[in-house]
């Protein structure tokens, strides 16, 4: 029951609110579309607000909301949601923990505030989506929606008074919890995008669910995740550094705001225990935060802290929107800082090549198309990549991306400095790339050749600096030789460098660090 409405100023609707659908609009590149979650959660936030000009809007969105709803008798997924108001199927089965994020809560706390047919609605609708949840029992390694789940079910259970659902999600949350004791850290470790869901999810869950022992679990695994980001928040930035399972492109680049500005906002309101202060502003510099997240995979990952630079690096991939090897380093006077990343790459493809279904565009992933392993020892790292399996291309190579090749400073090329591009690299050249605070070299290691001289060379690729050392590039063909099991398999190709990071003041300039660099003893066994 909530608290009687103090007289209030209706919400101010969101800068994309379509008065004609009553919903949220998303524009893309393929037209407009209207996220069901998002009208959820714009109807949790008018009702929270209570004006009376709020209340009546927000039926009108929970009816818009609620017409997305899967309800046809016999549907394989009856009472999941689709992901927008223009589908005529359920895709991304995900829809369901969302927009019951939202309506959820918003029950629990104001179902007084709506009208009895709206709220009786509603209600029936959440017991459909519990049930789909139910059927559909998402694999506790998907850690942000397993979290939505035992949110949803514990907290959905207990309010519509049914204990089997409530008992479902304890269970959940223990499991859950199981899983990451044994790995060392959730299964999508340090994801800037997912971790944030699950945190906020264990914060709400601790905050309204009854029963006690699932509050002390909530609370606990979200001071536990919340350490792990203090961890990785770079003070010198303000980035959420260290490698990573899952981010999409905008996030990657720090297109998004400072993830510090979230951290500092969850310590404020509770979502996080002040205790965690300390460990933002104070952890000195400069530091290694060193994490398993697949204790019994010898998975590792680690991320070196210095005052101006994070580099960040996984002991092997996990999966196409993994971030294996990537750098964050200040760029004094510019609206954002630096980010160097890798790729593994086929066919010569770039952002804006790869359909992201559920969001309708092409702008959301540059997917990495090879295997990885890593090693790193503080600013230094050995990455290795070989491209998965070759069913035929055009080319395959590793990338090196430096975001705003504008705003580098220099580059070197051996004793060479770099004015314009593209420029061809020498099996023997270090590549000294200085932007901002940072000086970040790169040495090239074994680069398997698949065809006659595959190039190596810096490029300019939709204003980034793009350091390309191909494995192959000629007409499309299969590699039968490296095909296993296959008759004519002769190995893995390799695509390695070293990658060092130095502070801008450690070295008068990029070529003295190349030198230092190439004056390294090498020894590779390929």
């Amino acid at each position: 029951m909530s608290e009687p409405n103090a007289p209030c100023i209706p919400l101010s609707l969101p800068a994309n609110w379509d008065p004609d659908a009553h919903m949220p609009a998303r524009e893309t590149e393929y037209g407009r579309f209207h996220e069901s979650r998002a009208a959820a959660r714009l109807a949790y936030q008018l009702v929270e607000n209570g004006a009376p000009e709020d209340l009546a809007l927000a039926e009108r969105v929970l009816e818009a909301t609620l017409a997305c709803q899967e309800r046809r008798p016999g549907a394989n997924h009856h009472g999941n949601f689709y992901w927008m108001a223009e589908d005529e199927v359920v895709e991304d089965l995900n829809a369901v923990e969302f927009c019951l994020h939202s309506l959820i809560p918003m029950m629990i706390r104001f179902d007084d505030r709506l009208s009895p047919e709206m709220a009786d609605r509603v209600r029936e609708a959440i017991r459909l989506g519990l049930e789909e949840i139910r059927r559909l029992d998402v694999l506790v390694a998907y850690t942000n929606i397993c979290v939505l789940d035992v949110l949803n079910s514990s907290l959905g259970g207990e309010y519509l008074g049914d204990a089997a659902i409530a008992e479902r999600g304890y269970r959940k949350l223990v499991d859950w919890m199981a899983l990451t004791d044994r790995a060392g850290h959730p299964q999508e470790y340090n994801s800037p995008t997912y971790t944030m869901v699950t945190i906020r999810a264990l914060a709400g869950l601790a905050a309204m669910v009854r029963d006690e022992n699932t509050r002390i679990r909530a609370r606990t695994m979200a001071a536990r995740m919340g350490l792990s980001a203090g961890l990785h928040m770079h003070r010198g930035t303000g980035r959420w550094a260290g490698p990573h399972s899952r981010a999409y492109q905008p996030t990657v680049v720090c297109d998004t705001p400072p993830e510090a500005e979230t951290y500092r906002q969850w310590l404020a309101d509770g979502t996080l225990p002040n205790w965690l202060e300390g460990v933002l502003e104070r952890a000195p510099l400069p530091m290694t935060v060193e994490e398993t997240a697949g204790a019994f995979q010898d998975f590792v990952l680690s991320t070196y802290h210095a005052p101006s630079f994070a580099l960040g690096v996984t002991s092997k991939a996990t999966g196409g929107q993994a971030n294996a090897c990537i750098v964050h380093y200040a760029r004094p006077g510019a609206e954002r800082p630096g980010v160097l990343y890798t790729r593994y790459l086929l066919n010569d493809k770039w952002l804006g090549d790869t359909y992201h279904a559920t969001d309708r565009t092409k702008s959301r992933n540059l997917i990495d198309e090879g295997e990885f392993i890593g090693a790193q020892n503080g600013p230094r790292a050995i990455c290795l990549y070989a491209p998965g399996r070759l069913s035929g291309c055009s080319s395959a190579k590793g990338t090196l991306i430096w975001t705003r090749h504008d705003l580098v400073d220099e580059i070197w090329v051996g004793d060479r400095r770099v004015e314009t591009l593209p420029v061809e690299v020498g099996p023997e050249d270090v590549v000294v790339v200085t932007s901002g605070s940072a000086h970040i070299a790169v040495r090239p290691l074994a680069v398997t050749d698949l065809h006659m001289g595959a190039p190596r060379r810096l490029v300019e690729r939709q204003g980034d600096l793009v350091l390309e050392l191909y494995n192959y590039q000629g007409p499309e063909k299969r590699f039968w030789e490296l095909g296993w099991p296959g008759a004519f398999y002769q190995g893995r190709p390799q695509c390695g460098f070293y990658l060092e990071v130095a502070e801008r003041d450690a070295y008068p300039d990029g070529r003295a660090l190349g030198r230092a660099v190439a004056a390294g003893a090498l020894t590779e066994h390929t």
